[in-house]
């Protein structure tokens, strides 16, 4: 069978489990004599506002006699109501009755309750899993229903973005070996750097898991669709100098100015803590994160041909006067 075929069949093998989950092949949905689709006419009305039959047809890739019928059902008993269009009187406006909204409420603290009775047995952790998958999945298949956020880790130096989709958090038990492992693989995918750039960057998380000052350290992890897609630290140098170190982006992460919110975290930290500059170390090599730091306002103020990680490379310093 070739790759295509397989991906096929897991997808369709994915899609009768997720059937049977939500209970979609049942008669009626939630323990009601609603049908699916009905129920989702239902929810949507409830949080939409002018919405005809064409918009609904649209939203949810129905037959528009489909739709009719089911709108005539609704309207039939009562949990709906049609109103001319104030700026067209040929459109007919569909809302939610009395009625319907209080049968709308049962059915949707029913929905939250049947969810919650199935992850119950899930861990923290494996219901994060489980969110970030399902994000994984409406975002390649191409759902504009996704709302972008951004929640840095101190929410009053970030600005919200419209652009972005991730949050930036401290870093909890396990993610420094995911950190370790993923910038040690991506090296190697993307630059062919050897084992010794991994033990390069294990020294220094051991050093600052050892050593580890809250007063003038600190480490994001940024997170997409539950993942961990990129970090950065800030250690100390000495009383006025901050060193940032390690900061990366997963490829799949890229694009969505991640990069840049880790090293203005990284910036505003170090700032607010006295420090009056910032030094980095990097590569030559490493254009992206050099196109950010530039970005910063860091200037290069040194480089020194060398050879690491089984190759020749330049190293920079740069500065950031704060």
């Amino acid at each position: 069978m070739h790759d295509i075929d397989t991906r096929i069949a897991e997808i369709r093998a994915f899609n009768r489990f997720h059937t049977r989950l939500v209970g979609a092949l049942d008669e009626g949905m939630l323990a009601s004599d609603f049908p699916l689709v009905q129920v989702r006419v239902l929810y949507d009305l409830a949080h939409a506002c002018n919405l005809a039959a064409a918009d609904l047809v649209a939203r949810l890739g129905v037959d528009a006699g489909y739709m009719s019928r089911m709108i005539a059902a609704l309207e039939s008993r009562g949990l709906i109501e049609k109103t001319p269009d104030s700026d067209n009187a040929k459109r007919l406006v569909l809302s939610l009755s009395q009625q319907g909204r209080a049968v709308f409420e049962r059915l949707n603290r029913a929905s939250a309750e049947e969810v919650r009775q199935l992850i119950a047995p899930l861990s923290e952790d494996e219901r994060r899993q489980l969110v970030g998958a399902m994000h994984t999945i409406r975002r390649l298949l191409g759902d504009d229903a996704l709302s972008p956020s951004i929640g840095p880790s101190d929410p009053a130096s970030a600005t919200p973005s419209t652009k972005t989709r991730f949050t930036l958090r401290a870093p909890r038990p396990g993610d420094m070996g995911r950190v370790i492992h993923r910038q040690a693989a991506l090296y190697a995918t993307e630059y062919g750097w050897d084992w010794s750039f991994e033990a390069l960057v294990a020294r220094i998380v051991s050093d600052f898991i050892t050593g580890f000052d809250p007063a003038s350290e600190r480490c994001w992890i940024a997170e997409v669709d539950g993942e961990i897609a990129g970090s950065v630290f800030v250690v100390r140098k000495d009383e006025t100098t901050a060193k940032l170190r390690l900061l990366y982006v997963e490829a799949s992460a890229r694009g969505m100015g991640l990069g840049r919110a880790l090293v203005g975290e990284v910036i505003s930290f170090a700032r607010a803590r006295g420090y009056t500059s910032l030094e980095l170390w990097t590569n030559s090599i490493l254009v992206s994160a050099r196109r950010i730091y530039q970005a910063a306002g860091f200037e290069l103020v040194d480089e020194q041909p060398h050879v690491s990680f089984g190759h020749d490379l330049v190293g920079q310093t740069w500065v950031l006067e704060l």
